[in-house]
């Protein structure tokens, strides 16, 4: 899957942000750039993952 990325950087904090805005804009940083999409990645598994049947409730 291909999922577009927008960098940049952030010069108040020192840091670059790493945003998705195909994923409701989910978003984390990094001290570079490899390490901001290095914890973009990862926050897309996360958001991705699907949630366990013991945690699901329907009303």
């Amino acid at each position: 899957m291909i999922i577009r990325a927008v960098l940049e950087w952030d010069d108040e904090v020192k840091a670059f942000s790493a945003t998705c805005p195909e994923l409701n804009y989910i978003s984390s940083c990094g001290d570079t750039k490899e390490e901001a999409i290095a914890n973009l990645k990862e926050a897309i598994q996360l958001l991705l993952e699907p949630i366990p049947e013991n945690l699901v409730r329907v009303c």
